[in-house]
């Protein structure tokens, strides 16, 4: 029994170092930028470790999402997406300027080294001081949450509307088949902006989706998500008596752009 259960639990923990994520070794170049690495007029360095598929590039304030490793010149790992398993998913004009320089020279599926000098990384304000080198591979990128769609001033002809007065337009088709019921926890991601293009709330910003029982939310919501399927992404007009009916801000209609992730 013993040895049963020993040999049991020898095999689990090898499935799970098998299945841990590799942490990245510090790359041969790690001490200094290579001779045919390109350099930028800031000193920022970089060089392509393997292409892209795309030939677009993002903007500083697109958001992106990307797996990455960063080392010191000694070849110390500081930090590391792929030893958490995880991509992270960031606006680029917040985080350090060699960053938001550097990853508007990709493309996505690209992969880049950047040795960052410490000017364009902590300025030595914090750790870890000095050139800071980074592997990042750009998984994919999309447009600045924060930035107002162009239609937010009010519904366009091609947008659908209920009879509550709630009108929506799907913006990307999802892929299943089943509709939320309003006593349903879903999974959203979500920005809203005023109709004078104003952003007041955003998952997507935070860098998590929301989670809540979808009666417990605004009307023009409640109404509004139940017409969805898993993986649609809708724009809604949501005018204030399906809001906050006035009783507190923000007033008036509101823009949202959805995306119903889950369906819980």
């Amino acid at each position: 029994m013993l040895k049963t259960a020993s040999l049991a639990l020898v095999l689990v923990a090898a499935t799970a170092a098998a299945q841990a994520p590799k942490v990245p070794a510090a790359p041969a170049d790690v001490a200094a930028a290579p001779a045919d690495a390109k350099k930028t007029s800031s000193g920022l360095a970089s060089k392509v470790i393997e292409p892209g598929t795309g030939t677009a590039h993002p903007s500083k304030t697109d958001l992106v999402t990307v797996d990455y490793t960063g080392w010191t010149t000694d070849g110390k790992m500081f930090d590391s997406s792929i030893a958490r398993g995880k991509p992270n998913t960031f606006q680029l004009d917040r985080v350090i300027s060699g960053w938001t320089e550097g990853v508007q020279l990709m493309v996505a599926g690209e992969t880049r080294r950047f040795w960052i000098p410490e000017s364009l990384a902590y300025q030595g304000k914090r750790d870890p001081k000095g050139t800071l080198v980074f592997d990042v591979k750009l998984v994919s990128f999309t447009g600045s949450p924060t930035q107002a769609p162009s239609d937010v001033k009010a519904p366009p002809a091609d947008s659908k509307k209920t009879s509550s007065g709630l009108a929506y337009k799907v913006i990307t088709p999802g892929t299943g088949g089943r509709h939320p019921k309003a006593s349903d926890k879903v999974t959203v991601h979500y920005s809203g902006w005023t109709t004078d293009g104003k952003l007041f709330d955003s998952s997507v910003v935070r860098g998590q989706p929301a989670t809540f029982p979808l009666d417990g939310v605004i009307q023009g919501w409640t109404e509004g998500v139940q017409l969805m399927v898993e993986g649609e992404k809708t724009r809604f007009w949501i005018p204030q008596q399906l809001a906050y009916k006035g009783q507190s801000a923000p007033f008036g209609m509101l823009v949202f752009d959805v995306e119903l992730v889950k369906i819980n």
